[in-house]
């Protein structure tokens, strides 16, 4: 559906509605000179983005990447068209878990269009903020496009803390001397940490070239854009990094995991075969005697039950205070 629609003369916004259908509500409001349309979108259907399209021109392949969503993050040009695709992400404190959604953004000359789908990642504070500024979105198109980057990957930065937290407390759990089921949440950490890596590191690699001229907009390459850019960059960077790192520790702590288990495994075994090998004698002693045969001895001898039992009691603790001093018990 159409969140928002409006236009913005010198950052000064007005509000884009009328009795008319929205291909002439947009033409309307993009005839002022130096104006641009900046239209809000949540989970379109093909029929509602082909009034948008059809005005703004964009193109079948990005319209149709928009429409079906579940896009890798990249930065694509079209002809005098850039088209954004960034995860967006949040944490579920209730849950421990990262949450994902996606926003495309269409950037030209005199038009903004962006998509959200799912959930997670409103734009509408990030609109409310630049309202507030007139004087940067007055700078045009890009600098709505550096407001939602920024904001994306604010929300990256809060996560990376999030996840910070739920590693060092899966560290401890791990070297706790207490007993845990630790496999399944280090597994599912690590799931977690591979979501974020998956919208981190390829924005990354696409705000990269961007910064490199490979894929820029005229206006984007302006020092005070590039420069805006690249504080985005610093802190991508550092949560690619933490993510990274994160990844590596919680592999390290599962093979530190898995390795405790085999120890105690060993020791329980230890165990269980040092208290079979004592009651084995005791099993022993007690099936030789409990034969029913005529001509045994100690048959007819009358401290012979008793002395088979202190015998029994003797070896039992002979072998048990063996395997205590071998560590086995």
């Amino acid at each position: 559906m159409i969140v928002d629609v409006a236009s913005y003369t010198d950052g000064r916004r007005r509000d884009c509605t009328g009795a008319a259908g929205l291909p002439q509500t947009l033409r309307q409001c993009r005839s002022e000179a130096g104006s641009f349309v900046w239209i809000g979108l949540k989970d379109p259907t093909a029929e509602e983005f082909d009034q948008v399209s059809g005005e703004l021109g964009l193109h079948p392949l990005a319209v149709e990447d928009a429409v079906r969503g579940r896009q890798r993050p990249k930065l694509e040009r079209y002809g005098d068209t850039l088209f954004v695709v960034v995860k967006v992400l949040s944490y579920a404190e209730a849950e421990s878990a990262v949450e994902t959604g996606e926003v495309m953004v269409f950037i030209g000359e005199r038009f903004v269009v962006t998509v959200r789908r799912g959930d997670v990642g409103s734009l509408a504070p990030v609109r409310r903020a630049l309202e507030a500024d007139p004087e940067r979105l007055g700078q045009g198109p890009t600098h709505v496009l550096h407001a939602v980057l920024d904001a994306v990957v604010d929300g990256y930065v809060a996560v990376d803390r999030e996840l910070e937290q739920d590693v060092e407390q899966m560290e401890e759990q791990v070297f706790s001397p207490s007993r845990t089921r630790d496999a399944m949440q280090i597994y599912n950490l690590k799931r977690e940490v591979l979501e974020v890596r998956r919208a981190a590191s390829p924005l990354l690699a696409a705000l990269r070239a961007h910064l490199g001229g490979q894929d820029g907009l005229e206006a984007g390459g302006r020092d005070e854009m590039r420069f805006a850019l690249r504080d985005v960059v610093d802190h991508l960077e550092r949560t690619v990094e933490h993510v990274e790192g994160y990844d590596r520790l919680l592999t390290s702590i599962l093979d530190a995991h898995l390795a405790q288990v085999s120890v105690q495994q060993n020791e329980d075994m230890r165990r269980i075969s040092a208290w079979a090998a004592v009651f084995a004698v005791e099993t022993l002693i007690a099936g030789i005697y409990g034969m029913n045969f005529t001509h045994m001895p100690e048959l007819d001898w009358r401290l012979g039950y008793p002395a088979v039992l202190v015998l029994m009691v003797l070896v039992g603790t002979g072998l048990y205070l063996r395997f205590r001093r071998a560590g086995w018990l």
